[in-house]
């Protein structure tokens, strides 16, 4: 399966600045991030951006967080 390289917009301002960019399996599914005692998801809401390097790519908005359990 091919990886689709996306933007991660939204969510801890640390995860931020550690994990800006993700690879996602399909435009449409959640991006799930571990982070901390949880997992941080993000999904598709149609925006793109333009990377440095001139290539468009799917931005994926901060949408929830789930925590591990114990």
């Amino acid at each position: 399966m091919a990886k689709i390289r996306v933007t991660l917009s939204g969510g801890p301002a640390e995860l931020a600045e550690r994990h800006r960019e993700w690879t996602v399996g399909s435009i449409g599914e959640i991006a799930k991030v571990s982070f901390g005692a949880g997992y941080e998801h993000f999904s598709h809401d149609g925006e793109f951006t333009t990377t440095s390097g001139g290539d468009q790519v799917p931005v994926f908005a901060w949408c929830g967080r789930t925590r591990v359990a114990e």
